[in-house]
């Protein structure tokens, strides 16, 4: 009876760690296949010129000399999301922390909804706001890299608050426990052990973040418009690449469309250096 019980249990965690195996599979398919498209796509654009050179839209035979560069839009990318990275991180960790830490009563949780709603709402419905909004307070710059990054801020605040939130609970009670007992104040209590001890899935939230924001197209329609010159001013319209992907992709040129791949290669390889970076910084930081 004792062999048969044993039998079945083994039997059971086989099934079980083949099914997981297999929900990996399922989820890395779809990714892979993305990156691999990507770069068979747009390997055969890739050269320095592509990275700095100007803008190109003119119709013109499928060949290389005719391809354009990314230069401008892919510093407006890196402009722009850096600005809002800079306006929504500390914003986003420091509500996760009063979330995880301060915010167990009603208006913490009120809080914490209300983040999950934000969460799933629609880009575009958060770039209309935002146009709205300095559509209200200053028409001259509705279109502009300012109200991209305040649009961007907004989608990414909600995801670096969820996560920093969640990766803090996970924090054992024991270690807020032992440095209480030692004497050591809540606030540094807060920063120096329960966020140094969360800090992987804080940064984890942020990277996730980013690559949400650099990602975006329907929102920057909105706010940052367009600019052939990529970025001008804060003040001024601004042509990223999420925005050069969507209107290269569309276009009866297959110049273009190579383009986009080429660009889409980019903006993923870039997102992937972030993640490699941050990663091993942290490895090696914090061991």
């Amino acid at each position: 009876m004792k062999f048969n019980r044993d039998g079945r249990r083994r039997i059971f965690n086989w099934v079980v760690a083949g099914l997981c195996f297999l929900c990996v599979i399922a989820a890395l398919v779809p990714l892979l296949s993305i990156i691999y498209t990507a770069f068979v796509n747009g390997a055969r654009v890739l050269s320095f010129n592509f990275l700095v050179a100007p803008l190109s839209f003119g119709v013109c035979a499928p060949n290389v000399s005719c391809y354009g560069g990314i230069g401008p839009a892919l510093a407006a990318t890196l402009i722009v999301v850096g600005v809002a990275s800079a306006m929504s991180l500390p914003a986003g960790i420091l509500a996760g922390i009063y979330l995880s830490e301060y915010g167990k009563h009603p208006l913490g949780r009120s809080i914490s909804f209300f983040t999950d709603v934000m969460t799933g709402s629609p880009s575009i419905v958060v770039g209309l706001f935002v146009y709205a909004m300095f559509v209200y307070f200053d028409r001259a710059i509705a279109f502009s890299a300012l109200s991209g990054s305040v649009a961007l801020a907004v989608i990414m605040i909600p995801i670096v608050t969820r996560t920093t939130e969640e990766g803090l609970r996970l924090v054992p009670n024991t270690l807020r426990e032992g440095a209480y007992a030692l004497g050591i104040p809540r606030y540094r209590t807060v920063l120096q052990v329960v966020l140094s001890s969360g800090r992987g899935v804080v940064i984890t939230g942020a990277i996730l973040a980013v690559m949400r924001a650099a990602g975006e197209v329907a929102p920057l329609l909105l706010t940052a418009f367009w600019s052939d010159r990529g970025f001008t001013g804060l003040t001024q319209p601004a042509g990223l690449l999420g925005p050069l992907i969507f209107m290269d992709a569309t276009s009866p040129s297959p110049a273009l469309v190579a383009t986009a791949w080429g660009a889409s290669l980019i903006l993923i390889l870039l997102m992937l250096g972030i993640s490699l970076t941050a990663r091993i910084a942290l490895r090696k930081r914090f061991g």
